[in-house]
């Protein structure tokens, strides 16, 4: 759908006053990352519609498959958004104007919008994100150098931080984050970075190993001397109902 008639019949298509936005997480060089895009000389979230016919998590799934090219992505909801004046007048005026479209005060667009977010989890490696009919640019960016940003997406940033603080004390999904094949200090690493504090190698390596989550492979190659250790991949789960026998 072309500007002109997203903003025109966008209404009769998607479902009015209800986005979605994504918090895409990724990981390199020892730090967290955001992809985030830029309307304007401002950045925001990867995000998208609801088609009056489609259910939320299928909306979901299809902007964040859009998004990274990813068949099967970690996806996990993480709260409703709805302030009372959550609208972005100033921003879509600006932004229609420049692309040469009339902006009119009672469009669809311009109401208040409640949105759905989730996170998501991504090795950054094997995301390659394009710029899109709206966007004019993308940039993945430290979760403690976030630029200037639409409205309230910064705050929605920060909830995700905090909210995989919580859920990796939980669950173990920061695996998502890293290549099919790892070593335990990687993940040590990703840990520490998540939590933003030290923890003790040896027993966060037992941790692990007791979730029986991981399987062992050889040890990395390496032509530099030093700490050579085993490298792990994430072990294939059985389908819900089935039993492995080795529980």
């Amino acid at each position: 759908m072309d500007l002109k008639n997203f903003l025109e019949q966008g209404f009769d298509c998607f479902l009015p006053n209800l986005s979605i936005d994504l918090v895409i997480i990724g990981y390199d060089d020892n730090a967290l990352k955001c992809l985030l895009l830029r309307i304007g000389d401002k950045w925001l979230l990867p995000g998208g519609y609801i088609g009056r016919d489609e259910s939320v998590p299928d909306a979901a799934v299809r902007i964040l498959q859009h998004r990274t090219g990813i068949e099967e992505p970690h996806l996990k909801f993480l709260a409703v958004f709805g302030d009372s004046n959550r609208r972005f007048t100033d921003e879509w005026r600006a932004f229609w104007e420049k692309s040469g479209q009339e902006w009119k005060e009672d469009s669809w667009l311009n109401t208040r919008f409640i949105t759905l977010a989730y996170y998501s989890l991504v090795d950054i490696r094997n995301i390659f994100p394009a710029v899109h009919d709206f966007d004019e640019d993308f940039g993945w960016f430290n979760f403690d150098g976030l630029p200037d940003m639409w409205m309230d997406h910064k705050s929605i940033v920060l909830e995700a931080r905090n909210r995989l603080k919580k859920d990796i004390k939980q669950e173990e999904l920061t695996y998502n984050l890293l290549p099919d094949q790892f070593t335990m200090p990687e993940l040590h690493q990703l840990h520490e970075t998540i939590l933003e504090t030290k923890l003790d190698r040896s027993r966060f390596q037992k941790k692990m190993l007791s979730t029986g989550m991981f399987e062992r492979l050889p040890k990395r190659q390496q032509e530099t001397p030093g700490s050579n250790p085993f490298q792990y991949s994430v072990k294939k789960q059985p389908e819900k109902g089935s039993n492995n026998g080795n529980e």
